[in-house]
């Protein structure tokens, strides 16, 4: 089907879909997409309308089943408590996620960053799980000094990481004033 064709066959029938759309849905906006959403899909299979009995039927029935696509996204589907319950434990806090990797990213820099004898005893204590006496053995360190620079060390990153993230608030809060 050409062009012309299409215009002299499928656009009069456009008042009727539209009033039809209207009829369904109740919202003249909504009912307009559906029309133009009617009509591309009719252009995109004009080579296969010359095959139709009744065009104006078969937009029809488009029209209705588009209609009908809408209602049912509308809805809303009532969740009891226990569903509701289920799902909000299973969902995944992106920014949540997000924020437990970038302050793992900056433990691991602050970590680096400390002397050489606390950066290795918190790294086998902390990250690497072992006891303190196995620690002992590996770097011949006794049970009181592990513990002395390991509280040493965890403090050292603690205070660095507060200080990192307070002055972040700080700049994203002053940042937010300007914006406001």
């Amino acid at each position: 089907m050409v062009a012309n064709d299409f215009k002299a066959e499928v656009l009069p029938v456009s008042k009727k879909l539209f009033r039809f759309a209207i009829y369904l849905l109740n919202d003249s906006d909504k009912a307009m997409d559906v029309v133009q959403d009617v009509f591309l899909k009719l252009w995109q299979k004009r080579d296969e309308l010359n095959q139709i009995n009744n065009i104006e039927a078969y937009a029809m029935r488009i029209t209705r089943n588009r209609c009908l696509d809408i209602i049912r996204g509308d809805r809303m589907v009532p969740v009891d408590n226990e569903t509701n319950d289920i799902m909000k434990e299973n969902a995944v806090d992106v920014h949540y996620e997000m924020e437990l990797s970038e302050s793992a990213e900056q433990i691991k820099k602050l970590i680096g960053w400390l002397p050489g004898l606390q950066r290795t005893v918190m790294q086998l204590r902390d990250i690497e799980q072992l006891t303190y006496e196995e620690i002992g053995e590996l770097t011949g360190l006794e049970v009181n000094a592990i513990r002395v620079n390991l509280s040493r060390a965890r403090k050292k990153v603690r205070d660095e990481f507060l200080k990192i993230n307070s002055d972040e608030d700080r700049r994203s809060k002053t940042a937010t004033a300007k914006i406001f």
